[in-house]
Protein backbone atom coordinates (compact mmCIF):
# COMPACT_ATOMS: atom_id res chain seq x y z
CA UNK A 1 0.00 0.00 0.00
CA UNK A 2 1.62 3.22 -1.05
CA UNK A 3 1.31 6.29 1.43
CA UNK A 4 2.44 9.50 0.05
CA UNK A 5 1.62 11.60 2.99
CA UNK A 6 3.14 9.24 5.53
CA UNK A 7 6.22 9.18 3.39
CA UNK A 8 6.81 12.50 3.17
CA UNK A 9 6.20 12.81 7.28
CA UNK A 10 8.72 10.57 8.10
CA UNK A 11 10.82 12.20 5.31
CA UNK A 12 10.69 15.80 7.28
CA UNK A 13 10.72 13.76 10.61
CA UNK A 14 14.18 12.14 9.53
CA UNK A 15 16.26 15.31 10.67
CA UNK A 16 16.49 15.66 13.92
CA UNK A 17 16.13 19.56 14.10
CA UNK A 18 13.23 19.36 12.74
CA UNK A 19 12.11 16.67 15.03
CA UNK A 20 12.69 18.97 17.47
CA UNK A 21 11.51 22.15 16.37
CA UNK A 22 7.56 19.72 15.74
CA UNK A 23 8.46 19.20 19.56
CA UNK A 24 8.80 23.23 20.42
CA UNK A 25 6.11 23.59 18.02
CA UNK A 26 3.98 20.79 19.41
CA UNK A 27 4.12 22.85 22.84
CA UNK A 28 3.04 26.63 21.38
CA UNK A 29 3.29 28.48 18.14
CA UNK A 30 6.65 30.28 17.25
CA UNK A 31 8.39 32.88 15.35
CA UNK A 32 10.82 31.67 13.22
CA UNK A 33 13.86 33.49 15.23
CA UNK A 34 12.57 31.28 18.37
CA UNK A 35 13.04 28.61 17.00
CA UNK A 36 16.18 28.93 15.33
CA UNK A 37 17.39 30.19 18.64
CA UNK A 38 16.01 27.76 20.82
CA UNK A 39 17.98 25.27 18.13
CA UNK A 40 21.44 27.18 17.87
CA UNK A 41 20.93 27.03 14.13
CA UNK A 42 21.03 30.39 11.60
CA UNK A 43 18.24 31.56 9.79
CA UNK A 44 18.52 30.53 6.48
CA UNK A 45 18.73 26.91 7.79
CA UNK A 46 15.85 27.96 10.31
CA UNK A 47 13.57 28.12 7.39
CA UNK A 48 14.99 25.68 5.09
CA UNK A 49 13.68 23.23 8.18
CA UNK A 50 10.43 25.07 8.56
CA UNK A 51 10.03 24.92 4.34
CA UNK A 52 10.41 21.40 4.80
CA UNK A 53 7.86 20.59 7.52
CA UNK A 54 5.45 23.14 5.59
CA UNK A 55 5.80 21.14 2.50
CA UNK A 56 5.10 17.76 4.20
CA UNK A 57 1.81 18.97 5.69
CA UNK A 58 3.25 19.01 9.09
CA UNK A 59 3.55 23.59 10.05
CA UNK A 60 1.81 26.15 9.27
CA UNK A 61 2.64 29.74 9.13
CA UNK A 62 0.39 32.74 10.07
CA UNK A 63 0.91 36.36 10.27
CA UNK A 64 -0.11 38.42 12.91
CA UNK A 65 -2.19 41.62 12.33
CA UNK A 66 0.10 44.11 13.53
CA UNK A 67 2.96 42.94 11.61
CA UNK A 68 2.89 40.59 8.24
CA UNK A 69 6.35 40.64 7.87
CA UNK A 70 6.52 38.22 10.90
CA UNK A 71 5.65 34.48 10.62
CA UNK A 72 4.34 32.67 13.17
CA UNK A 73 4.48 28.78 13.01
CA UNK A 74 2.34 26.06 14.69
CA UNK A 75 1.65 22.62 13.92
CA UNK A 76 -1.13 21.85 11.44
CA UNK A 77 -4.15 20.23 13.01
CA UNK A 78 -4.49 16.32 12.32
CA UNK A 79 -1.40 16.22 10.38
CA UNK A 80 0.09 13.14 12.12
CA UNK A 81 -2.69 11.02 11.91
CA UNK A 82 -1.37 9.13 8.77
CA UNK A 83 1.65 8.53 11.07
CA UNK A 84 -0.43 7.67 13.61
CA UNK A 85 -2.69 5.06 11.85
CA UNK A 86 0.37 3.51 10.31
CA UNK A 87 2.34 2.88 13.32
CA UNK A 88 -0.68 1.26 15.28
CA UNK A 89 -0.78 -0.86 12.30
CA UNK A 90 2.71 -1.56 12.67
CA UNK A 91 2.35 -2.32 16.06
CA UNK A 92 -0.51 -4.75 15.80
CA UNK A 93 1.27 -6.87 13.05
CA UNK A 94 4.29 -7.08 15.45
CA UNK A 95 2.20 -8.15 18.30
CA UNK A 96 0.54 -10.79 15.89
CA UNK A 97 4.15 -11.90 14.74
CA UNK A 98 5.36 -12.03 18.04
CA UNK A 99 2.83 -14.40 19.66
CA UNK A 100 3.02 -16.86 16.53
CA UNK A 101 6.49 -17.05 17.26
CA UNK A 102 6.31 -17.44 21.21
CA UNK A 103 3.43 -20.28 20.41
CA UNK A 104 5.81 -22.02 17.57
CA UNK A 105 8.85 -21.75 20.01
CA UNK A 106 6.74 -23.33 22.89
CA UNK A 107 4.98 -26.03 20.90
CA UNK A 108 8.90 -27.26 19.88
CA UNK A 109 10.14 -27.51 23.14
CA UNK A 110 7.17 -30.09 23.86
Amino acid sequence: MTRPKLDSTLAALADPDRRRAVELLGKRPHSAGELAGALGLAAPAMSRHLRALKEAGLAEETHPEFDARVRIYSLKEGAMADLKLWLTETEKMWAAQLTAFKAHAEKKRK
